[in-house]
């Protein structure tokens, strides 16, 4: 029996190249692109939004809120770490004041004599020291709120505001602190306890909500521009020894013969605005007469002004944070 041989098929005809494409060409499925009018209808009726974007304004407020615990934790962890390796600890919160008082008193008061010119001056100038740095140690917080945490900011979704607005916190309960001490040093001058002395309370607020303020602005100009941290304490050097810390703003004024905007501005500068009014209502010696005209409504105009332009201010930049 002869063996059967096998014939092989023929080989398949080239596929023909789909219409307008080149011989040996690879033939790609064409895709169905979804128009962008309709991804974005879908997105919102489904709830998504775009990740980090900047929410309106009252739902950004309502955000903040809502973290009131996270702020004031978050200023609460700082200011216990603050000191935690210094051997005094939180000692260093009223220690700190209390130095730069001392060596104020030795220039101004002794060596310029300034202490003649004052009543209760060492009183005068105590206050004016803790005042004052309660404003200073805030801005210069808000300059790092944001740089100095670019890790949290990049890590987790969250109102940046809560960055700025904590370290206002914490130094608002730094200022607690510290007041305890002053109160104690000025009744060892002889100051009398009373109800004026409530009078500091709402000088206090406003002088919280005017740095939150200023801090707002500064943080978001300093996450931009990281150099405004170098600036920032010659302008708050400056500002210092422009708000009558040590010596009487009204004394000056009434001895010289500035020009009125020069004048307008030394009277209703806002860091001597809610230190004098403080001394008013803690020194018996410091009178109304020592203070500006409306000076409660200029302190509420710029309190009010400051932490309003400084919150939209910063929320306008909300989802530039961390990126870049």
């Amino acid at each position: 029996m002869s063996p059967v041989s096998t014939i092989a098929p023929p080989p398949a005809a080239p596929r023909p190249p789909a219409p307008g494409t080149e011989a040996g060409a690879a033939y790609e499925v064409p895709a169905y692109e979804v128009p962008e009018e309709d991804l974005r209808a879908l997105a919102l009726r489904h709830g998504l939004t775009v990740s980090g974007s900047r929410p309106q304004l009252p739902r950004y407020a309502r955000q903040l809120w809502e973290r009131r615990h996270f702020i004031t934790a978050f200023a609460t962890a700082r200011l216990t770490a603050q000191y935690s390796q210094a051997r005094l600890g939180q000692l260093w919160q009223v220690v700190t004041p209390l130095l730069n008082a001392a060596v104020y008193y030795l220039i101004f008061g002794v060596l310029m004599d300034t202490r003649k010119q004052v009543p209760d001056f060492a009183a005068f100038l105590v206050t004016g020291v803790f005042i004052w740095t309660f404003t200073s140690s805030t801005i210069t917080a808000g300059t790092r709120a944001v740089s100095g945490n670019l890790g949290l900011v990049r890590a987790l979704h969250f109102p940046r505001a809560s960055l700025p607005l904590a370290l206002a916190l914490q130094q608002l309960q730094q200022l607690a602190f510290s007041l305890a001490a002053l109160l104690a040093i000025l009744v060892g001058f002889g100051a009398r306890p009373g109800p004026a002395w409530l009078l500091a309370v709402p000088a206090l607020a406003l002088q919280t909500l005017f740095n939150a303020g200023v801090s707002l602005v500064l943080a978001r100009l300093a996450a931009r521009t990281p150099d405004v941290a170098q600036v920032v304490p010659f302008v708050l050097r400056t500002w210092m020894y422009a708000s009558g810390v040590m010596w009487s703003v009204q004394h000056v004024l009434a001895g010289r013969d500035l020009p009125g905007l020069v004048e307008l501005a030394l009277r209703y500068n806002p860091a001597a605005l809610y230190i004098d009014l403080v001394r008013f209502a803690l020194i018996d010696s410091f009178t109304a007469a020592q203070l500006p005209a409306h000076v409660w409504a200029a302190a509420a105009g710029w309190a009010l002004a400051a932490f309003a332009g400084g919150f939209i201010y910063f929320w306008q930049a909300e989802e530039t944070y961390g990126r870049g």
